[in-house]
């Protein structure tokens, strides 16, 4: 009878294999990372088609944050909307509506915006960029996915209900 004979790992070649297992490891959860990372957002949110409401939620002269899309539903005394990007266009800082104020107000460097997005004072070199609203079914949307750069408020910047 043959016996047969284990053969032992020595160290060396067990603290290759663990180096090796811990790189494989490391590659494996940074690629994932990255494909989680480059995945586009389909679910609706900042880049995208966002469901802002219905009609109804937005009364005429109201301005409503919407969170998740980064801008302000402006609705006009007329009915028709227009959406704010919540980014001043003097340095990119976020930009609340101060409802005592009746204006948008820069914390930074105190740039005011009106309703309509209009310069009111302050450094800001221009109105604040808008996006496209969509009205189906009494439902609105605001694409996102490019914000319009403006020198002045138009009435074709609004979309009527």
């Amino acid at each position: 009878m043959t016996e047969k004979k284990k053969e032992k790992i020595d160290r060396r070649q067990f603290l290759g294999l663990a180096w090796l297992g811990s790189i494989l490891a490391l590659t494996g959860e940074s690629l994932a990372a990255l494909f989680k990372f480059i995945q586009p957002i389909i679910d609706g949110g900042f880049g995208g088609m966002v469901k802002a409401g219905t009609l109804e939620e937005f009364p005429p002269g109201s301005i409503t944050l919407v969170q998740e899309g980064r801008f302000f539903i402006s609705r006009l005394d007329d009915g028709s909307f227009i959406a704010l990007w919540q980014r001043c266009t003097h340095l990119g800082c976020s930009v609340p509506f101060e409802e005592d104020e009746d204006q948008f107000h820069c914390p930074c460097h105190g740039s005011l915006f009106d309703k309509l997005g209009i310069v009111q004072g302050g450094p800001a070199p221009r109105p604040m960029d808008y996006f496209p609203v969509i009205i189906e079914a009494g439902e609105v949307f605001v694409n996102t996915e490019e914000a319009f750069e403006r020198k002045a408020f138009d009435p074709s910047q609004t979309t009527h209900s």
